[in-house]
């Protein structure tokens, strides 16, 4: 099955039966038709195009949901999403997604960004025993409790706005020049003023340069 929506004679022929619906390696956008499994307890959408536009029915016996390997970049998006509609959700997978910080995604990730980030999950879902890979600690739950709410990735879409001055400023001092200009080419006129740069440099050989006849 390669389809971008779940097939209706598959919500009409199944839904009332199901427990485990595993509809992954689709081309999945939306998941209309999902509210008519009302007793759906597992649900595997892994390697599919959901987006932070996905929308979830209420499902309440649903307890495992797997997003692996989807389009999802907006975590906290998808946390209220899931707060509000799978209230007994106590197993959460989303590797693959750019919402999840993880090494196998991200190459820019570390292990410290991961951890932040089960952090921000386990605050707003704690409830859960499995995130991803990986069972969750107790120890994780109290930190995530104490330090979860600090955890939220902010993304910065572009420097502050600077004023005219302040610009012009920053591009002179970025092509500063602390040599003379060359108005006058062979006079080799001295000059002196403040140096950008100073170096406390133990042992600095500059003197070395300097003959006898020039002190």
């Amino acid at each position: 099955m390669d389809s971008e929506e779940i097939p209706k004679s598959l919500i009409d022929e199944y839904c009332k039966v199901t427990h485990r619906l595993d509809l992954s390696y689709n081309n999945l956008r939306h998941l209309e038709g999902l509210e008519h499994f009302s007793d759906l307890e597992e649900l595997v959408l892994d390697n599919n195009q959901l987006d932070d536009n996905i929308v979830l029915p209420h499902l309440n016996s649903l307890h495992t949901i797997t997003l692996n390997k989807n389009k999802i970049t907006d975590l906290n998006i998808l946390l209220e999403k899931l707060k509000s509609s799978l209230p007994n959700l106590t197993y959460l997978s989303l590797l693959g997604n750019t919402a999840c910080p993880n090494q196998l995604s991200c190459s820019d990730k570390d292990d410290d960004d991961y951890q932040r980030y089960r952090y921000h999950v386990l605050f707003h879902l704690p409830q859960l025993k499995f995130l991803d890979s990986s069972p969750v600690k107790n120890t994780e739950l109290s930190e995530a409790k104490r330090s979860g709410p600090f955890m939220k990735v902010v993304r910065l879409e572009g420097s502050p706005v600077e004023s005219k001055t302040t610009a012009k400023t920053d591009e002179k001092s970025h092509y500063y020049n602390p040599l003379p200009q060359k108005d006058n080419e062979g006079q080799h006129a001295g000059t002196f003023g403040k140096t950008k740069y100073i170096y406390y440099g133990r042992h600095s050989e500059g003197n070395r340069f300097i003959r006898n006849s020039d002190l």
